[in-house]
C-alpha cells in the first residue's frame, strides 16, 4: 500500500537524492497528515461534544494540531526545496528542520491547553455518555495512525529526513493514546467510574514528552551534531581506495540539510610523490565525491617522510605516549628538525571532544613524557579535536 502510494504520486521515486524528488517525498507525507488528521479531528470533537467526553475532545484536538504540523511540514519542504542563493550560498535545506521545530512547539502548547481543560474535568466530573459510535470512532482512529506511522517511518528512512521522522513517532503516540481513551471508555461503561479527566491529563501529558522528545531530535541538527559513523567510514573506505593515499586525518564533515554535505580533510601521501600526480589526484578525489556521493569536498594535501629510520622510531615511541592517554587520542603531521643543540618534535595530537583536559595541559603532559626520551627533544605540539561520531 505504502509503495503504492509512492510510485503513484511521485515521479523518478527512486532518485532521492534530486530536490524536486525529496519535496515531493515531504508533500506526500503532509497532504496524508492534512487528510488523515483533518478528518479524525472533525469525527473525534463531534463525538467529545455530543457524548461529553474530555479525553475523546482532547485527543480531536491533539489530532487537528498534527493537521496543524503537517501543513507546516508541507511549507517547510516546499522552502528546503528552493536552491541557493546569494544570501544562502549553502542551500535552504535547514529549513526543514525549522519547520520541525515549530512542530514540536505546537504539540506543547497544545498539551499544556489539555492539562488545564483535563485538570478542571477531574475537579468537576461529569457523567460519561456511552455510545458504540464512540468505540468505532476511537478504533478507526488507532488504525489509521497505525497506516500514517508506517506510511511516514518508510518515507523518513528513504529521504533521511528528521522532521518526517519525527512526524511517524507523533503518529506512533497518537495510537498509545487514542488506546488508553478507548479503555477508559470501556472501564467507565463496565465500572461506572469516572476516569475521562484522569485519561484527558495523560494524553496531555503524553503529548507534552513527546514535543520533547520530537524537540530534541530536532535540535540535534540544528545545533550541529557529527555525522554517522557509517557515513564517517564510508568516507574513509573511499579516500583510502585511492593509490597514492597513505593515511588521512582532520576529516570534518559540515550537514547544511538532510543529504547537503561539505567536508574538509587532509590527505597523506608520500613526499617523493611527483606533486602534479598527487594533485591530480585529489581532484579526482573531489571529482568523485561530488559525483558519486553529493558530498563537496576540500583535500588539503600533506607529503610525508616514510623512510627516514630515525624519524619512524622517534614517531613510534611518541606515539606510544599518546597511546598510553587513552584509545580515542592520535597523532598525525609527525616531524622532526634536527639541531646543533636540539631536535624540534612537531605533530598533532587529536583529542576526543568529551576530552577534560585542558590543551595547554594536554601539551605540558604530551612535552614532559617526551623529554624522559631525550633532553635535547623540545616538542611542538598543536591539539586539534576528532568531530567525528564514535557511535
Amino acid at each position: 500500500m505504502i509503495n503504492l502510494l509512492i510510485k503513484k504520486f511521485i515521479q523518478n521515486y527512486e532518485d532521492i537524492k534530486n530536490p524536486i524528488v525529496r519535496e515531493s517525498y515531504g508533500k506526500l507525507s503532509s497532504i496524508l497528515g492534512i487528510v488523515c488528521n483533518a478528518f479524525l479531528c472533525t469525527s473525534k470533537i463531534l463525538v467529545g461534544l455530543v457524548f461529553n467526553s474530555i479525553s475523546i475532545t482532547a485527543d480531536g484536538i491533539n489530532n487537528l494540531s498534527d493537521a496543524g504540523s503537517s501543513v507546516v511540514t508541507l511549507i517547510g519542504f516546499k522552502l528546503a526545496s528552493k536552491p541557493a542563493d546569494k544570501g544562502h550560498p549553502f542551500g535552504h535545506a535547514r529549513i526543514e528542520y525549522i519547520a520541525g521545530l515549530i512542530v514540536s512547539f505546537i504539540i506543547l502548547l497544545l498539551g499544556v491547553e489539555l492539562i488545564k481543560t483535563s485538570f478542571a474535568k477531574i475537579v468537576s466530573p461529569e457523567p460519561l455518555e456511552f455510545s458504540i459510535i464512540m468505540v468505532i470512532v476511537l478504533i478507526l482512529s488507532i488504525l489509521v495512525k497505525l497506516f500514517m506511522y508506517l506510511t511516514n517511518i518508510n518515507i523518513s528512512k528513504k529521504i533521511t529526513s528528521a522532521t518526517i521522522k519525527a512526524t511517524a513517532k507523533d503518529s506512533l503516540n497518537d495510537v498509545i493514546a487514542t488506546s488508553a481513551v478507548l479503555a477508559s471508555v470501556i472501564i467507565s461503561k463496565l465500572t461506572n467510574l469516572q476516569l475521562d479527566g484522569y485519561i484527558g491529563m495523560l494524553v496531555a501529558i503524553f503529548i507534552i514528552f513527546s514535543g520533547i522528545e520530537i524537540l530534541k531530535e530536532i535540535l540535534n541538527p540544528l545545533l550541529g551534531e557529527p555525522p554517522s559513523k557509517d557515513l564517517v567510514n564510508t568516507v574513509v573506505k573511499k579516500i583510502m581506495s585511492y593509490d597514492g593515499v597513505i593515511n588521512i586525518h582532520d576529516l570534518v564533515i559540515h550537514n547544511y540539510g538532510a543529504n547537503k554535505y561539505f567536508a574538509t580533510v587532509h590527505v597523506e601521501v608520500s613526499y617523493k610523490e611527483d606533486i602534479l600526480e598527487s594533485h591530480d589526484m585529489i581532484d579526482n578525489i573531489e571529482r568523485d565525491f561530488l559525483s558519486d556521493m553529493g558530498i563537496n569536498l576540500v583535500v588539503h594535501l600533506d607529503p610525508v617522510v616514510t623512510d627516514d629510520e630515525e624519524t619512524n622510531n622517534i614517531k613510534k615511541e611518541v606515539l606510544a605516549i599518546i597511546k598510553n592517554l587513552g584509545d580515542d587520542y592520535s597523532m598525525h603531521d609527525f616531524r622532526i628538525v634536527k639541531g646543533s643543540t636540539h631536535t624540534n618534535i612537531i605533530f598533532d595530537v587529536v583529542a576526543p571532544t568529551e576530552c577534560k583536559i585542558q590543551s595547554k595541559e594536554l601539551i605540558y603532559i604530551i612535552s614532559k613524557e617526551i623529554k624522559k626520551l631525550n633532553e635535547t627533544y623540545y616538542p611542538i605540539i598543536v591539539i586539534d579535536y576528532n568531530y567525528n561520531s564514535t557511535k
